[in-house]
């Protein structure tokens, strides 16, 4: 909540890097000492390491941070094909993964001009964080939880890529983008920690 109200629209800091670093790396904590798998407090410290480096300046850090938040998704993305062995199914489940492909192929080829350098890299990591959304659309209805925390981890990066490059040179950061960004980001994360471990909400 400090994070997201204080500090996410503000320039680099080691007190905001360190905020910023301790909100997923708890998550990381509580999937760990609570017996979670072990892809999943893997996802998340990748994550923790991927805020970090993204609490730098992004012409510097934005490639290694991407790399960390690939790495998380190959770990979630494994992670929820072991849970959703034997789960959901069909036609409907079919069409809201090509809905959520087909959508987030079209917003990277919207982002494409602005992409520069960034656009292979762009593309990639999409198509890895869409492959996790479409995973955890496979889990049974009652890890419903997973699926929305991975639909709001989607959420949150489509509109850090829309900050990153769809705005304006030398602007500085949106208040309330900023903090959408964040809730998204770390609540996402929360309700797959929740889901993927069982803990009670």
């Amino acid at each position: 909540m400090a994070y997201g109200f204080l500090f996410s629209f503000r320039g680099e800091g080691p007190a905001r890097a360190a905020l910023k670093v301790a909100g997923v790396a708890i998550l990381a904590a509580i999937a760990f000492a609570t017996g979670g798998p072990w892809l999943l407090w893997a996802a998340l410290l990748a994550s923790a390491f991927g805020d970090a480096f993204l609490a730098g300046k992004p012409e510097r850090w934005l490639l290694p941070g991407m790399a960390a938040f690939f790495l998380a998704h190959v770990f979630y993305v494994i992670v929820f094909w072991q849970m959703g062995q034997g789960g959901a199914g069909g036609w409907p489940v079919k069409a809201a993964q090509a809905a959520l492909v087909l959508g987030g192929a079209a917003y990277i080829f919207w982002l494409s001009p602005s992409l520069g350098k960034m656009r292979v890299p762009v593309i990639v990591y999409g198509a890895v964080i869409l492959m996790m959304g479409a995973a955890a659309f496979e889990l049974p209805f009652a890890n419903w939880l997973v699926a929305l925390g991975a639909l709001m981890f989607i959420a949150s990066d489509a509109l850090l890529a829309n900050e990153l490059f769809h705005r304006p040179a030398g602007e500085a950061a949106r208040k309330l983008p900023s903090i959408a960004l964040w809730f998204l980001y770390f609540f996402g994360q929360a309700a797959i920690t929740l889901g993927v471990t069982g803990l009670p909400v």
